[in-house]
């Protein structure tokens, strides 16, 4: 018996990306194609909200409900948060932060403190509109079919699950992590016993974002396909400078201390096969693209990793693909020089590397697993094999037991990455660690009194926004207002106008004490337990 003869008759599947910022909206196109390889005879429409007019997409939406009757509405919610030095939705959350903490000037203060208004405005609104949208939604797809529902879903979702299904509709299924399994079991009218979800109205089972997600096998995504279905793919295609997603792998295998990764895709490294993720490329390359950016987690989470990366790029050379160009996030410190060559001759133009400090010890407490020194001879590596394209570094001045020594020591690996590939090529991007719930540094939190069992991770208030973004002293305001002074300096280049003060401030160490991880200080986070 096929898989469409288990479908009951008449289900309907619109898939709506909920507004955000409008990347290339992977998780739908791969959910969408996933049902289309179970049920062939399933009728299906994506909708990306991201790509229209804030002021049309509740209008579009309902239309589109009336258009297509859907039985089945499944939202995805991408992002909620974040606290980066970046202007997005409302403003900079950063600078306003710290300038309402760490201002001296009250002017200035005032300043922040109006644009924060600005940010908690933004927030709630965001989480207001996006409930209504699907509250909406759904409603209007009940005046066609009487038993339709709604599933919520994303990366969003994932992470504030408990939080957003006090909010949803009752009957409400909210996925967590991967949703192919859990939309063929709603389909095919199965229980959903088991599965990494819950419904809106009943409490969700203790631990759900820890357990494992069910292996699937992926398959190249059937772009002829999904190009029937959602009319928006064109404009995507069309924008020429987009990085276009295609994923080659899900899960971590590391425990990075603020890190929802872990938690949401599992453990388990879980390889596409290389076939299928190559015809995948070749499809959307023969439809014009030459920009990718690999989705993964990791694009080489660890070294058993580094011939299945090896075996993806030589079949991408294989394909014919010699004009791409490709991004990912990268753990530099899993490379050799073979695989140096591959990544350099197949068109890697830019990559990410999240080390977090540039201090050996640092790094260790927050568990990121990085030997600093393998990152610097495999970054040379690349160098020597003609990298000479963008490199961003991320560094987070609020982890554990930072103090004026760890700051010499990341300004010092900073300039030998800066001597590596050209001082401008490298992006020091300064994220700061949020605490997020779910991962180690929030069970931290907790045992260091920061926050309490209950608190609302969602909540923009300023009295939990400052003990979330978690800037701990004695550094903190410091650090704070080197931030402020870079905001004034020169906002459009505000990474490396932090490095120079850092270095203006507190000089630079010997490279060879940022190399070395004495274990002194309090109590790591290595040690925290969930």
């Amino acid at each position: 018996m096929s898989s469409s003869e288990l479908l009951p008759s008449g289900q309907r599947v619109l898939l709506i990306r909920l507004p955000c910022n409008p990347i290339f909206p992977i998780g739908p196109i791969y959910l969408a194609d996933h049902l289309h390889k179970q049920f062939p005879d399933l009728p299906q429409r994506i909708l990306d909200l991201a790509a229209l007019p804030l002021l049309d997409v509740e209008r579009v939406l309902l239309a589109t409900v009336d258009a297509f009757r859907p039985t089945l509405l499944v939202f995805s919610w991408r992002d909620i948060q974040i606290y980066a030095p970046v202007d997005g939705r409302g403003g900079n959350p950063l600078q306003n932060s710290f300038e309402v903490f760490y201002a001296r000037n009250p002017l200035r203060r005032l300043r922040g403190a109006l644009g924060g208004l600005r940010l908690i405005r933004t927030h709630y609104g965001e989480l207001s509109r996006n409930l209504r949208l699907l509250r909406r939604g759904l409603r209007r797809a009940r005046r066609f079919h009487p038993n339709a529902r709604a599933v919520l879903g994303g990366g969003a979702v994932s992470v504030f699950y408990e939080q957003l299904g006090r909010g949803l509709p009752r009957g409400t299924v909210v996925s967590v992590g991967e949703g192919e399994p859990l939309l063929e079991k709603l389909l095919r009218g199965e229980s959903l016993d088991g599965e990494r979800c819950y419904v809106a109205g009943e409490q969700p089972r203790a631990g759900l974002i820890h357990e494992q997600p069910q292996p699937i096998e992926k398959s190249a995504c059937d772009y002829d396909y999904i190009a029937r279905i959602w009319p928006q793919l064109a404009w995507y295609l069309e924008g020429g400078d987009f990085y276009v997603g295609v994923q080659t792998k899900r899960g971590c295998p590391h425990n990075c201390c603020y890190c929802v990764y872990t938690v949401i895709e599992g453990k388990a490294v879980r390889i596409n096969p290389v076939d299928e993720v190559v015809r995948e490329m070749r499809q959307l390359y023969d439809r014009g693209v030459r920009g990718f950016w690999f989705t993964d987690a990791q694009f080489i989470p660890a070294r058993k990793q580094i011939e299945d990366a090896k075996q993806l790029l030589r079949a991408i050379l294989a394909a014919g693909m010699h004009d791409i160009r490709w991004a990912a996030y990268i753990r530099a410190d899993n490379l050799d020089a073979e695989l140096a060559e591959l990544m350099v001759a197949t068109g890697m133009n830019y990559f990410e590397i999240g080390i977090t400090s540039g201090s050996q010890e640092l790094v260790r407490k927050m568990r990121m697993g990085y030997n600093l020194r393998t990152v610097l001879e495999n970054c040379r590596l690349l160098a020597q094999a003609g990298f000479r394209e963008h490199v961003s570094v991320n560094y987070s001045f609020n982890v554990i037991d930072e103090r004026p020594e760890t700051i010499r020591q990341t300004v010092a690996y900073h300039r030998e990455l800066e001597r590596i590939f050209g001082a401008d090529q490298v992006e020091p991007s300064i994220f700061f660690i949020g605490l997020q719930p779910h991962t180690h540094l929030e069970q931290y939190g907790f045992d260091q009194g920061l926050i309490r069992p209950g608190y609302d991770p969602m909540s923009m208030m300023p009295w939990t926004a400052r003990k979330l973004l978690w800037n701990p002293e004695p550094m903190g305001s410091t650090f704070g207002r080197i931030c402020l002074e870079a905001f004034q300096r020169n906002p459009g280049d505000f990474g490396r106008t932090v490095m120079d003060l850092l270095e203006r401030d507190y000089g630079i160490a010997p490279l060879a004490e940022a190399l070395r991880a004495p274990v002194e200080g309090r109590k790591a986070i290595a040690t925290a337990l969930l």
